[in-house]
């Protein structure tokens, strides 16, 4: 199974790029399937890396814009020495005219509209969908060696807010995954 794991993810990629310049933005999306995941949230995740136990402070906020939404995340890791080492992200998404599914809108192209990043220039390419009461964004990127990383956060609602799974797979490999409970602070 995995042998075929890094085929698929790649597969999928290919299919991605190929009819990524094909895929606009359309006014007709579901608006309020965003709805549910709108807010802000906060956790803690604890792992095992390189033998010593990480702590990460995890915060997330999704808002919903006229034309898509954006999700904003921040992890603060303790590391055993005592360093802190924060990471900040923030994505807009835009719909695309398969329903559900929304790509990145990080830069603005030649003609001003709202694109993904390009991955063989060492950027991910991102994009989400939403199945039910999961909001998933997935991360891809080339690596120098034209292998690849590949990021999955599921994020599902739960009564007190979202839980999130968060895999990290380089080259059919899984290197990190985390599972837990972030608690709704707020509204976005």
């Amino acid at each position: 199974m995995q042998g075929r794991r890094p085929a698929v993810i790649l597969g999928l990629f290919l299919r991605i790029l190929i009819f990524g310049a094909c895929l606009q933005s359309s006014g007709a999306w579901a608006k309020d399937a965003i709805d549910p995941f709108v807010g802000r949230y906060a956790g803690q995740a604890e792992f095992t890396e390189a033998g010593a136990q990480i702590k990460r402070d995890l915060g997330v906020t999704i808002s919903k814009r006229k034309d898509g939404f954006t999700v904003n995340w921040k992890a603060s890791t303790s590391r055993p020495s005592g360093k802190v080492k924060i990471a900040e992200h923030s994505v807009d998404f835009v719909p695309t005219k398969r329903p559900n599914v929304f790509m990145s809108a990080m830069k603005t192209n030649v003609f001003g509209g709202q694109v993904p990043l390009d991955p063989m220039q060492g950027h991910p390419y991102v994009w989400a969908r939403i199945d039910g009461d999961t909001l998933t964004v997935y991360a891809l990127y080339i690596n120098d060696d034209g292998g690849y990383e590949f990021q999955i956060f599921d994020r599902t609602l739960d009564p007190k807010g979202l839980k999130l799974k968060f895999e990290r797979i380089r080259d059919g490999e899984r290197l990190r995954a985390i599972d837990t409970l972030l608690v709704r602070a707020g509204k976005g």
